[in-house]
């Protein structure tokens, strides 16, 4: 009857310990501490450089004449500038619950905004999110859930430049910090200030 007994515990405690294994495995996913990704992404179309065309007028005959020998031209002479967009706020990570480090910024262009980070670098996890907060960036990683905070999508990789479109109605004013936020375990991997 002992022996018994013990077999069914055994088995009880084998099962809840598989049970618990296998939960903690979907929970922490562990095998992300070894995972990179990284992407490259491209400002968007809208947000590149415009031509900005300005003509001047060609040189003189005489002033053309002194400086070649080649027929002198009578077409004016046009130049290209490529200004970038506005960078309404920008801010470098600081880490929190992982390692974190890159720049984040907010753009503008045409009435579109984005953010964008650049040399961007954090570590993998579960459930990986960009956010804007009005919590201020660094300090205490649980905070950024308790206010105001504007969720931009899914974390794109783990490494390189990104960008996040930000929806035409946001209202950006209060708003301080760009957050990777762990939505499975509530919890910041770092943070960027931004004064918008």
């Amino acid at each position: 009857m002992r022996g018994l007994l013990r077999k069914k515990v055994t088995w009880v405690v084998l099962t809840i310990a598989v049970v618990a294994a296998a939960v903690g495995l979907w929970a922490f996913e562990p095998w992300r501490l070894l995972t990179r990704s990284e992407v490259d992404e491209a400002l968007p179309a809208e947000f590149a450089a415009v031509e900005v065309t300005t003509t001047t007028a060609p040189p003189t005959t005489s002033e053309a004449a002194m400086t070649t020998t080649a027929p002198v031209t009578t077409a004016p002479v046009t130049t290209t500038a490529k200004p970038g967009p506005t960078v309404l706020a920008e801010g470098a990570f600081v880490s929190q619950e992982h390692a974190t480090r890159g720049t984040a910024k907010v753009l503008e262009s045409g009435g579109k905004r984005i953010l964008r980070l650049e040399g961007f670098s954090t570590s993998d996890g579960p459930d990986l999110h960009i956010w804007l907060s009005d919590a201020t960036a660094g300090g205490e990683w649980g905070k950024y859930d308790d206010g105001r905070y504007v969720r931009l999508g899914e974390m794109k990789a783990t490494d390189g430049n990104q960008n996040y479109a930000i929806p035409a109605d946001v209202d950006l004013s209060g708003l301080r910090s760009v957050v990777v936020w762990c939505d499975r375990f509530n919890v910041a991997f770092g943070s960027a200030p931004l004064d918008l």
